[in-house]
C-alpha cells in the first residue's frame, strides 16, 4: 500500500521569508509524504536572500522558490490542500480564500525575521531562530499519525504544535 501525499500550504503576508522557510523545510523533510507550497496575501515578489542563504547552508534545495499570491491556490485547477498554516499574525487575521478540498488549518505564528532592523549578524540570528522554530514544528507535524486522527483531534494537535 502506498503512502498518501499530503498537500500543505504555508501562508504569510509577503511570502518572502517564513512561509518560504516552511515550504522548503517540509519539502526536504517530508520526502514523498508531503508536498509543500507557500504563498502570500500581498506577496512582495522576491524571496529574502537571507532565507535562501540559510536554507542552502542547511542543505535544503532553493531552486524554484518564489514569492507568489495565495490566489494561485484558490483557483479551481489548484492542487487541493490538506493543510493550511498561517505563519504570520497579519495573514492569520485576514479573511482567506476558500481553499479547494476544505483543508485543516492552524496558525503557527513566528516573528518576522525580515523585519529585524540591525546588523547583518542580528538579521541572520533572527532568520536562524525562525528556521529553528519552523523546523521543530514541521518535525512534530510530520510525526503525527495523520491517518488515525479524526479532524477535530488533528486540528487540536496542529494548534498545540503552533503554540510551541
Amino acid at each position: 500500500m502506498t503512502e498518501r501525499t499530503w498537500n500543505v500550504l504555508f501562508l504569510c503576508t509577503g511570502n518572502s521569508a517564513r512561509s518560504i522557510l516552511g515550504e522548503a523545510i517540509l519539502n526536504a523533510a517530508g520526502a514523498d509524504r508531503f508536498r509543500a507550497f507557500s504563498a502570500g496575501s500581498y506577496p512582495n515578489g522576491t524571496v529574502n536572500p537571507l532565507a535562501l542563504e540559510l536554507l542552502a547552508k542547511n542543505g535544503i534545495p532553493v531552486e524554484g522558490l518564489r514569492s507568489k499570491s495565495w490566489d494561485e491556490f484558490a483557483r479551481p485547477d489548484a492542487p487541493a490542500m490538506n493543510f493550511v498554516f498561517t505563519v504570520c499574525d497579519s495573514a492569520g487575521a485576514e479573511v482567506c480564500p476558500v481553499w479547494p478540498g476544505q483543508p485543516v488549518t492552524a496558525h503557527w505564528g513566528i516573528p518576522d525575521p525580515a523585519a529585524v532592523d540591525g546588523t547583518d549578524d542580528e538579521k541572520r540570528k533572527a532568520f536562524l531562530e525562525a528556521y529553528a522554530v519552523m523546523q521543530r514544528r514541521i518535525s512534530l507535524f510530520t510525526n503525527l499519525p495523520l491517518r488515525s486522527l479524526d479532524r477535530l483531534a488533528l486540528q487540536q494537535r496542529l494548534r498545540e504544535i503552533g503554540a510551541r
